[in-house]
This record gives C-alpha cells, sequence and structure tokens, in this order.
C-alpha cells in the first residue's frame, strides 16, 4: 500500500483532472483531451456568467470559448451525453453504457413505470423519429399532448423521448439553447459501437471510471460502479479482485481515516509528486497556477459536494439554489485556486447590455493575501483571462475592498 501526504493527494486529484499544475491543452483539439482527462464532463443550462462546463473547460484549456465542447460532442461526434446526472461520455465508451442503459430499462424505478404509463406515446415518438430524423421536445404543442406531472417533462411527448433517450434508442443529435434535439442512435452513432460490452467488462470500465474520475476514490454506494452494478456486492468483489490483478492500488492519505483507490497505471505519477517532481505530461503550456489563479466551476468535481472541505479544508456550497437570505456570500460564487490550494471565491455576474463583467464580492480565506503583491499579480492575470473567455470588454471591481488588489485588476 502506497502512503502519500495530503499535498501529493490534492496536488494528485487536481493534476487528474487537468487543474495543476497549469493549463497543459489549447483549443479544439486540447478540448477534446481535457474532456477525456476529465472522465465526465456535468452539464448544467444556467448561465449566469456563462455555464458551469464552460468554466471548467476555461480553467483547463488555453484559448477556449464557450461552445467548443458542443463541437466535439455533436459535430465531431468524439463525446454524446446521457444519465439522470447529465455529463458528456466519450463516444467509444457506449457499449459499456449500454449495459448500463439495459440494466436501467429492465430493473430501475423511473424507466418502467414511464414504460407503462406512456406506451402509447412511446411507440408514437420512434414512428416520428423515423419519419422526420430529429426531433425536440418544442416540435409537440402541449396543447395537442397530454399532460404530466413528472419533473422530466410536462408532456407525454417529454417523456417518451426521454424514455428513449434513457434506454437507448435515441442519442442526443445536437442542443438548441441548450435543449435536446433527437435522432434515433444509428443517425448518431458509429454501428460498430452499438453493441453491449459483457457484463463483466461494464463492472470493470465503470469501477475504474470511478476511480480515474476522484484521482484518489472510496468507491462508495452511491458511485457508478455500486448503483448501476447488478448487484452492489458483485461490485465490491470486483474490487478485489482488481486490486490484486494490479488494475488499481490502495493509497493511504496522511490524516484521512479510509483507503483510497488509484489506477494501477497513476503509480508513477504517485511517486514522482511524492518525491517532489511534477510529471512530465503534466508541464503548463503558459503560465501555472502560482503565476494565475483559476477559477473553479460551480459544478467542478474537485470542490462541489463537499469535496473542498476534504480536499482543501475549504468550505463551499453552490448557493444559486438559496433563498437570498440564506446566502452566504452569493448567488454564483467561483472558488479560487491558487498554486493547490483554494484561498478564496468570488461573486459575480455578467451585465449583457453594457458587455460588463462586475464583481460582487470577493472573500479571501487568509485576508493576509490582500497585500500580497505576488497573489496580486496572479489574481489580475486570472481575472484578465476570464474577462477575454467572457467576451466582457468592461470590468467594475468595485466591490473589492483590498486597495492593492483593486488596483492590480483594474489595471
Amino acid at each position: 500500500m502506497l502512503t502519500i501526504n495530503i499535498e501529493t493527494a490534492r496536488r494528485f486529484i487536481l493534476g487528474k483532472q487537468g487543474l495543476w499544475p497549469g493549463r497543459r491543452w489549447r483549443g479544439i483539439e486540447g478540448t477534446e483531451q481535457a474532456m477525456h482527462a476529465m472522465e465526465y464532463l456535468q452539464l448544467d443550462p444556467l448561465n449566469i456568467i456563462a455555464r458551469s462546463q464552460d468554466i471548467m473547460l476555461h480553467s483547463r484549456v488555453l484559448d477556449y470559448t464557450p461552445g467548443i465542447w458542443e463541437n466535439v460532442t455533436y459535430q465531431q461526434r468524439k463525446f454524446f451525453d446521457w444519465g439522470s446526472w447529465l455529463a458528456v461520455r466519450a463516444m467509444d465508451e457506449l457499449p459499456y453504457w449500454r449495459v448500463v442503459m439495459r440494466r436501467e430499462r429492465n430493473s430501475g424505478l423511473r424507466l418502467p413505470a414511464i414504460a407503462r404509463d406512456h406506451a402509447d406515446a412511446i411507440i408514437e415518438m420512434r414512428a416520428v423519429l423515423r419519419e422526420r430524423g430529429v426531433v425536440s421536445n418544442r416540435d409537440f404543442a402541449m396543447a395537442t399532448r397530454t399532460r404530466t406531472q413528472n419533473y422530466r417533462g410536462r408532456k407525454d411527448s417529454a417523456l417518451a423521448l426521454y424514455y428513449l433517450w434513457c434506454t437507448g434508442e435515441v442519442m442526443t443529435h445536437h442542443r438548441d439553447r441548450f435543449e435536446r434535439a433527437y435522432a434515433l442512435t444509428e443517425k448518431v452513432a458509429p454501428a460498430y459501437l452499438i453493441r453491449e460490452s459483457s457484463d463483466d467488462e461494464a463492472d470493470r470500465f465503470l469501477l475504474k471510471k470511478d476511480i480515474s474520475f476522484g484521482g484518489l476514490s472510496r468507491i462508495s454506494r452511491t458511485s457508478d460502479s455500486f448503483r448501476r452494478g447488478d448487484p452492489a456486492s458483485a461490485a465490491k468483489k470486483l474490487l478485489g479482485t482488481m486490486v490484486a490483478d494490479g488494475d488499481i492500488v490502495e493509497v493511504r492519505v496522511e490524516g484521512w481515516k479510509m483507503i483510497h483507490y488509484a489506477l494501477g497505471s497513476d503509480i508513477t505519477i504517485l511517486h514522482d509528486l511524492n518525491a517532489g517532481r511534477v510529471p512530465l505530461a503534466w508541464m503548463p503550456l503558459e503560465t501555472n497556477t502560482k503565476e494565475e489563479v483559476v477559477f473553479l466551476a460551480p459544478l467542478d468535481h474537485v470542490s462541489a459536494r463537499g469535496r473542498a472541505k476534504v480536499i482543501f479544508d475549504f468550505d463551499y456550497v453552490w448557493e444559486v439554489y438559496k433563498p437570498e437570505h440564506q446566502r452566504k456570500f452569493g448567488y454564483y460564487t467561483l472558488p479560487i485556486l491558487w498554486g493547490d490550494r483554494l484561498i478564496g471565491r468570488f461573486d459575480s455576474k455578467l451585465d449583457r447590455l453594457t458587455n460588463t463583467f462586475v464583481i460582487l464580492g470577493l472573500w479571501l480565506e487568509d485576508e493576509t493575501l490582500g497585500s500580497d503583491e505576488v497573489f496580486a499579480e496572479a489574481l489580475a492575470r486570472g481575472f484578465a483571462r476570464f474577462m477575454r473567455f467572457l467576451g466582457a470588454s468592461k470590468l467594475d471591481a468595485t466591490a473589492i475592498r483590498e486597495p492593492l488588489l483593486h488596483r492590480r485588476i483594474c489595471s
């Protein structure tokens, strides 16, 4: 068993996700590479300053502009989106996910109910897709459909399309203002990928996918490998087999109670980091995160859902769904990564009428950073790149109280 300290754990988790020691990919080709490295690109429709998935890729890819992920996903067909936990996945993984789709169709709770209650609409939508090729929920007027009370859709046609998408009969052809346009799977995916892997192959894939996604993983019962395994006890047994085979390794992090797992193929990287070396493949193309801060998206895996507290001792809660009077910081606060630590957060908005990026508040974990020249320069660089990413032409930094930071950012 390998033992590492918390600094190595932080750097490994950040590095696996492409966030440390700096951006190592560029442009459209780099976006594809980053999406493969991230394992999942979670999608969210909210567009306050930019969508979460675009902010995730901006923090990893030089010259990234909003929407590039859609190009490599829906035009180049390198990826596809799927799942009740909506995320983009690599197209060449489709045979494994088709096993999961079959399991959910046959043994899940939601999909059998939709199949039973909306059987006629499902048959109808199959026929419509064969006739028209590409359809969206908007193509069916509410007045002509049976109204439903399901949060997945208010029309029977919407639920029927959702069912066909979840079960793999259709895929997302493209998105229009984030809404899915559907087509039959054979119109989207290469024919050689429209098949199922074996169940054993799928289970091994899910375990390795979860571990790679987390960098260091505990493999909980909420993970894909357990939740989508058949049954959960089989995944636990397989975990032991894969450790014995060397596919995955056990890792102890000093100060953490639980044993974690990493991919066996990452053991050299862990040894390098433990020895204070940066893996050659991780070297940044331009600035590193000490020279230029990086802003993490609200749904970035390294900091969302309580992970920021465990990894960085940084309390981060996305407050967008909280009532205003319950928010501690702001509606759309983003964590600030400097070096390998989360050192603060800021709230902002994009005034689209005046094309002004407005900083609504900046909060530092260590107030002395407000007078730190090196940090001030790194923060200014981060905001300058972020404004270019947003396409903003003006900045309103009135809310920044620290004179040095305000001066550097505005210059």
